[in-house]
């Protein structure tokens, strides 16, 4: 199943979300997690969704991220294997991978994250995005204990995810 379909899948079970106000809710951004000087917020989504896991030699381990993002209830992208966000309002692409130690943990929940653009297309919302931030994360965590080999499993998880373009 192409990765879109998984997302457009997982959105469509989902209770369409909002933006929240990270520092509001949290007192700020930690310092490991911060975009570097000469770049700028453009966009802070909610994002709601599963990270599917599978199962391999006894272990759960992360297969893919399928959620859906949000602004006043209306979808503004699918969040994929990759990661990939992708517009659905004009088909733009930003692909990223983890800055190297740039995780904070979470109670009961997948880490904080800051993410390096690696890829971008199309001349949208995410054409030109540097960052992206994986903020206020609940939920998600793979499953406690062994399992058996081929076997998969999707947990629910939720995000702001922060998108930063140079100034």
């Amino acid at each position: 199943m192409k990765r879109t379909t998984v997302a457009i899948a997982v959105g469509a079970l989902l209770i369409g979300g909002g933006t929240t106000a990270y520092a509001a809710t949290t007192g700020g951004v930690p310092d490991a997690i911060k975009v570097p000087d000469g770049n700028k917020r453009l966009a802070t989504y909610r994002g709601e969704g599963v990270q599917i896991y599978g199962c391999t030699g006894g272990a759960w381990t992360l297969i893919q991220p399928a959620a859906t993002l949000s602004h006043r209830g209306r979808t503004i992208a699918l969040h994929s294997k990759g990661p990939v966000w992708t517009s659905t309002v004009d088909g733009s692409t930003v692909g990223a991978a983890a800055v190297p130690g740039a995780s904070v943990p979470r109670p009961n929940a997948v880490p904080e994250l800051l993410l390096k653009a690696n890829l971008n297309s199309g001349d949208g919302v995410f054409g030109k995005v540097t960052y992206v931030q994986r903020l206020d994360t609940r939920g998600g965590l793979a499953p406690a204990g062994t399992c058996a080999t081929g076997a998969q499993t999707a947990v629910r998880y939720s995000a702001d995810y922060a998108f930063w373009v140079a100034k």
